[in-house]
């Protein structure tokens, strides 16, 4: 995989987790598909739209997918059983070493943090599993904010965090939400594909 960098002086790096860091999207898509048929879906969640989810909180996903394909479910039910069945498939995921790399080499010398659409627990367990919970001193989670993903509320609350200028962090992800949440926060993207 390679990486494009823009050009220029960035004095703090925001990353988001999933799909960005780490190669958890398909188990997060397995997971949804499992809490979504034990909520009645006759078939799998369709990938293409979870996707474009990528970085929302989870909590949100919940909701809009059980409105989506019009189910009687319970969100915060459904939400519940999709963390149970990652946890479940978790042990499965693996690291992006581009990005992972680049992130513990900017954290010798910069601020970097980590703003996600996962509840704090996950992120905390995906970190330590993917061995890089050290680097990551600032985490932004749904918890922290109003507004998730598309909203810039995350990445500025991380800036925050850092000390940092929201115009002078670079950020990865791999999502629309989280493209969209970049721009509104003034801050340079760089694109990390996850599929």
């Amino acid at each position: 995989m390679q990486l494009d960098i823009p050009t220029g002086e960035f004095a703090g790096y925001i990353f988001d987790c999933d799909g960005t860091l780490v190669d958890t999207m398909p188990l997060h898509h397995r997971a949804w598909c499992l809490a979504l048929r034990q909520a009645g879906l006759p078939h799998d969640v369709d990938e293409d739209l979870f996707y474009t989810m990528g970085g929302v909180p989870t909590r949100r996903v919940a909701e809009l997918l059980v409105a989506h394909y019009g189910l009687t479910a319970d969100a915060g039910k459904v939400f519940h059983d999709k963390e149970q069945g990652f946890l479940a498939l978790q042990p499965e995921l693996r690291v992006i070493e581009p990005v992972a790399a680049f992130a513990r080499r900017a954290a010798r010398t910069h601020p970097v943090s980590v703003a996600t659409g996962s509840p704090r627990p996950i992120l905390d367990r995906t970190l330590a599993m993917a061995g890089l919970a050290e680097i990551f001193s600032v985490r932004v989670t749904p918890e922290d904010v109003v507004h998730g993903k598309p909203a810039p509320d995350m990445f500025l609350l991380a800036a925050e965090r850092m000390g940092v200028a929201s115009r002078d962090c670079l950020v990865f992800e791999d999502a629309p939400p989280g493209f969209a949440a970049a721009e509104a926060a003034g801050m340079r993207c760089v694109r990390v594909p996850s599929r």
